[in-house]
Parts: structure tokens; sequence; C-alpha cells
């Protein structure tokens, strides 16, 4: 019966894993454009600065700093810096 038990559960959080949410983020994140995305994670703990306040050099600095600081992906990064480097007429 224990065994039972224990087969079941693992079963369930096995199935709660593979279904999780994070499974579509990627796709959302693939359909969101890089000012949104600018816009939704760079004012989560800031404000965010604009294009126009560093030059492009330094937003790929800033860029990779963030990666890791706020836990965004490649796709992401390449999304953000993108769209600061075409709004910034530096």
């Amino acid at each position: 019966m224990k065994n039972k038990i224990l087969f079941f559960i693992t079963g369930c959080v096995f199935a709660l894993i593979i279904s999780g949410t994070g499974c579509v983020t990627p796709e959302v994140i693939a359909d969101k454009p890089g000012p949104q995305l600018w816009g939704e994670n760079c004012s989560r703990c800031h404000n965010a600065p604009g294009p126009g306040e560093f030059n492009n050099a330094h937003w790929d600095v800033i860029g990779m700093h963030m990666k890791v600081r706020a836990g965004l992906t490649d796709a992401e990064v390449k999304k953000i810096i993108d769209y600061l480097k075409l709004a910034n007429n530096q």
C-alpha cells in the first residue's frame, strides 16, 4: 500500500512538472516585441532608463548585466537591446 501511494504521488508531481506553465512561457515571450519586454522587465525593480540615456556600447554591457540580475533569457535580452539601440539616436 505504501509503495502504491508513493508511486501515485511521484506520478502526480511528474505530471505537474511536465504540464506546468514553464512550457508555455517561451512561446509567450517569443510573441512579445522588444518595447513590451523592456517595459515589463526593466521597470519591475527600478525606473527604466530611456534609450538615449546610454550609448549603444553601454546597452550591450547593461544587457548582459541585467540578463543575470533579472533572470532574462538570451532572446529577451536581444529583443530589448535591439529596441534600445534602434530607438537610440547616438
